[in-house]
């Protein structure tokens, strides 16, 4: 079966949300364009290193230019996207790998998010080689989202990704866990409560 690619180039809304209740919560990345729209779904985890990745490319495209490139140092304001996500919200696909790139003949970011798959594997070198020849095979992979974005576009989705990672439960001052909204047992307490 051959791969399936799910491009958008450019896309009209490219954004990080979520489904659910804090605590309870599933990630996703949704690519919309002409009435097409995909969702892949990921963890909070990878949400949080993509975006931190992106600002750290784009920081560093324009250090190399000097300041003359199309990126901005902020996501500006006139691209900020804070809408829910389009529903249906329909997974393609639960993201396994992604990769990032920049494109300086097009001055466009490149975002790829590839399916997750399990691989047979007898040794640490087999599962190496496995791995190798998965990223290679450009017409039999698995399934793969893959986005080009300007850099304004790019760091307003940075911006939301974290914005969006950050909005779940808040920590525990004492030991820094996620405070639930039915109670939090705290290791730092070791079950004991003080009066107030």
């Amino acid at each position: 079966m051959s791969r399936q690619v799910f491009l958008y180039d450019p896309p009209d809304r490219f954004v990080a949300g979520t489904v659910g209740l804090p605590g309870r919560r599933t990630f996703f990345l949704q690519a919309s364009s002409k009435g097409r729209v995909t969702s892949v779904a990921l963890e909070k985890t990878q949400v949080a290193a993509l975006a931190e990745r992106i600002d750290e490319l784009l920081d560093e495209v324009v250090r190399r230019t000097g300041g003359n490139s199309p990126v901005p140092a902020v996501a500006p304001t006139a691209v900020t996207d804070t809408a829910p996500l389009d529903v249906p919200v329909e997974e393609e696909f639960r993201v396994g790998t992604m990769a990032l790139a920049w494109d300086g003949d097009e001055q466009r970011m490149i975002v790829e998010a590839q399916a997750l798959v399990e691989l047979d594997a007898e040794s640490e070198d087999d599962l190496a080689e496995a791995e190798e020849k998965l990223l290679q095979d450009e017409e039999n992979g698995p399934p793969m989202l893959r986005v080009r974005l300007s850099g304004a576009q790019a760091r307003a989705f940075a911006k939301r990704a974290l914005d969006v990672v950050n909005a779940g439960r808040p920590p525990c001052p004492l030991c820094s866990l996620p405070l639930d909204p039915e109670g939090h047992v705290c290791p730092r307490q070791n079950g004991y409560r003080r009066g107030a």
